[in-house]
Order: structure tokens, then sequence, then C-alpha cells
């Protein structure tokens, strides 16, 4: 199963300037839990992302989009990051979520992704020629 473990940094519920970098420390101690889930086999993908002050969202109120440039005012949660791990369940996701050196107010959030398949033999199909025609062009 794949599971998508989501940061939502404490940091980032504050104002913060668009270029924001972690301290030192804290980026070799991320670096330090990323290495164990690739040794483990486990790990996918991983990126961090930018303060929701350099974002933007586009919404649709009405049916029409409209374009918000961050910072985003009442957001209290924002999200800094994610990993896509794929182990066996639920619980296994949780206890690689519980050894990241997160910092006292972070909080992971744990998604099982959905598999083409939960949806289908036709959408199953539908995807996988997808995937074919994206990976021909690289």
């Amino acid at each position: 199963m794949r599971f998508m473990m989501i940061m939502i940094p404490d940091v980032y519920s504050k104002p913060i300037a668009p270029d924001f970098m972690p301290d030192m420390e804290a980026i070799k101690k991320m670096g330090e839990y990323n290495a164990a889930l690739e040794q483990a086999g486990v790990l996918l993908s991983l990126d961090g992302l930018t303060p929701p002050s350099a974002g933007a969202r586009v919404s649709f109120a009405g049916g029409k989009p409209k374009v918000t440039d961050g910072p985003f005012p009442g957001s209290k949660e924002a999200v800094g990051g994610f990993w896509m791990i794929r182990v066996k369940s639920r619980d296994e996701a949780i206890e690689w979520a519980k050894r990241c050196p997160a910092g006292a107010n972070d909080v992971i959030e744990i998604r099982r992704v959905h598999e083409m398949e939960d949806f289908g033999p036709e959408v199953a199909r539908q995807e996988r020629e997808l995937a074919r025609k994206i990976a021909s062009r690289s």
C-alpha cells in the first residue's frame, strides 16, 4: 500500500518570508530520517515545499477561477512537504511518521493513496495506458 505522509510544520502557521529556510541542524536530521526511509526500501518520493507566502491558490467559488497570492489569511495549517512511502499497513506508516525528527508543534498527516484498481479494471487500464504514454516521452 502507498501512503502519503504530509508534513504540516508549525512554522508555516505564522507569516514568514517566501525565501524561508529551516536551520541546518534540522535539515541534517531530516536528511538522516529520509536516508533511513530509503535504506528500508519504503521511500518512493519526497519533496519539501516553499512557504505559503511564496504560493498562490486558485479557488472556484461561483464556477470561476480566482487567484489569491499567499500568504492566505485564516489558514492555520499549511503543507510543508511530503513523503510517498510503500508499506504493508497503516500501522507501519504511522510507525515511520513517529520516527520523524519533527518540531514540537509540527503535525504529520497520513493518508493512504488510492490505487487505480480501487476504481475498477477499466480505470486501471486507462491509467496504465496514460503512464506508458508519459514514460515514452522521457
